[in-house]
């Protein structure tokens, strides 16, 4: 059945349009030539959908705690209310066997087609103790046989890997790399000479930039420095006024090269509920305070930040544009993981995933290959 649409207004990633009118066939667009009086109307402003290529949990399933294909469905529904139609399920440190739990699932869902699952990103756990923040210390360890046979498998979709290069070689980054593995550089405190080297090896992108990692001094520019120069490398932003300094991310984004910086969530369980606490490792606690997410220790344990609401902050606190906001909610994850060609924009024979957005840029409606979430 082909579903005729009526957009309002229309961002397709480079421009804005009015009174669009498209076709949705086997999940694809196909944009029309006169208008169709039998199509659906959408009010607002239609946008490509959002990826986020970090996401812990969401609607109160936490992916560690988990691991299995109906918490992946939970997160996919949870986020696609704010307007993600493609995500990275994000596991935190944690023992081999969950990995491998994690894995099987994630394979279930792409065997299945789940709609919105792309892959999976294994945060840890080879991290540095200094930088781990709330990751759990007893589990981070080096690279080991086991995880190698995880990173090997190619019935996972995307694959990404958050490493610390002070505790990983560089012939087991290239390897990686050979592998189709993305790997980002975070929870690292790397110096940055081992930092370059990480990223002559192939790794290319940098996971939650300026958090849990060295930071930029005079005489030693560490990993933070390194995000910054290096051209070809992408960096992930966390905008929900916790993670950092509105200034820190306006400088960001202002030197790095345009299109390498990406918005997003490092969400946990709370999303999309009215939860104020959950069970995390080594017998703690994560508190909700307003939008803000703490360890029973005290430190940032990811956030209840949602994609729109990542657009809204940084058009509102980092006085970014709308279109270009928008671009890093969509179009630049997309180049990240390779799937420009199918997702981030709204052009003939892309992925017909959509969000309606209000004038407050609040997510009103989502639809993933064309169906209405």
């Amino acid at each position: 059945m082909n579903t005729a649409f009526h957009a309002q207004r229309l961002f397709d990633g480079e421009r804005f349009l009015t009174d669009v009118y498209f076709q949705v066939r086997a999940g694809k667009l196909h944009f029309l030539t006169s208008p169709q009086d039998q199509a659906t109307r959408l009010e607002g402003l239609v946008v490509p959908g959002f990826i986020d290529v970090q996401v812990n949990g969401g609607g109160g399933a936490f992916f560690n705690a988990e691991p299995n294909l109906a918490c992946l469905k939970k997160m996919v529904h949870a986020h696609g209310q704010f307007g993600t139609t493609a995500m990275m399920p994000t596991l935190i440190t944690d023992d081999i066997k969950v990995m491998g739990a994690a894995a099987d699932a994630i394979a279930q869902a792409i065997s299945a087609q789940v709609p919105g699952i792309a892959g999976v990103h294994f945060e840890g756990p080879h991290l540095s103790l200094p930088k781990k923040g709330t990751h759990s210390e007893q589990f981070i360890r080096p690279i080991s046989a086991a995880e190698m046979a995880i990173y090997e498998r190619d019935d996972l979709g995307l694959k990404m890997l958050t490493l610390a290069p002070e505790h990983v070689s560089v012939a087991d980054i290239k390897r990686l790399v050979a592998l189709g593995v993305k790997v980002s550089l975070g929870h690292t405190n790397a110096d940055y000479a081992t930092t370059m080297a990480a990223l002559d090896a192939g790794a290319d992108g940098f996971t939650h930039l300026f958090n849990a990692m060295s930071p930029f001094t005079s005489r030693e520019p560490g990993v933070v420095g390194a995000a910054l120069w290096h051209d070809n490398s992408w960096c992930g932003l966390i905008v929900d006024g916790h993670h950092l300094h509105p200034d820190s991310a306006k400088l960001a984004i202002r030197t790095k090269q345009r299109g390498k910086i990406m918005l997003v969530t490092d969400a946990m369980p709370p999303v999309g509920t009215d939860a104020t606490e959950f069970d995390f490792f080594d017998g703690r606690k994560v508190y909700r305070t307003g939008d803000r997410l703490n360890s029973s220790t005290g430190e940032l344990s990811g956030s209840v930040l949602d994609m729109a609401s990542a657009v809204r902050n940084t058009v509102n606190t980092l006085d970014i544009s709308l279109g270009e906001a928008l671009r890093m909610a969509s179009l630049y994850p997309a180049h990240y993981l390779g799937l420009q060609n199918t997702k981030g924009r709204l052009l003939e024979d892309f992925d017909a995933d959509f969000v309606v957005l209000d004038q407050q840029l609040q997510a009103q409606a989502t639809y993933l290959g064309g169906h209405l979430l």
